[in-house]
């Protein structure tokens, strides 16, 4: 199955997306992710349906099955995850500042490479020790 890498964006009221497949598509939504992501779908469906229509090219990607891999800058992902854990237990996760990730998710400012490859690493951490529990 094909990956599609989707670009996603923290904006004043919502969310944004791009790919680097389609130059020029953005997508933007006023609301939470999961409504982006059913934009996405839409649009990206919209956009491969008018370019067979027209005989125009688009990437070859599409022509099987496909799913979205989104990636989030850091802005972004702290709001998205800030519904699902609290600056505090997103410090115990990451090893940085709550005070300092609010900065990030509220865009005051924006981490350093080093920084922001230390949020990533904690939520991988996360994940693989959840990954690891029996049921």
């Amino acid at each position: 199955m094909e990956k599609i890498s989707i670009s996603v964006s923290r904006t004043e009221n919502g969310f944004s997306a791009s790919c680097d497949l389609l130059p020029g598509w953005v997508v933007a939504v006023t609301g939470d992710f999961n409504e982006l992501r059913n934009e996405v779908k839409e649009s990206v469906d919209f956009y491969i349906d008018c370019a067979k229509e027209d005989n125009e090219a688009y990437p070859s990607g599409f022509d099987s099955e496909y799913e979205f891999e989104y990636r989030f800058d850091i802005q972004s992902l702290l709001v998205f995850y800030q519904s699902i854990f609290s600056f505090s237990a997103l410090e115990h996760i990451t090893g940085i500042n709550q005070k300092q990730l609010g900065h990030y998710a509220a865009g005051r400012s924006k981490p350093r490479p080093a920084q922001a490859q230390k949020i990533v690493s904690g939520l991988h951490r996360l994940a693989n020790e959840l990954n690891m529990v029996s049921v």
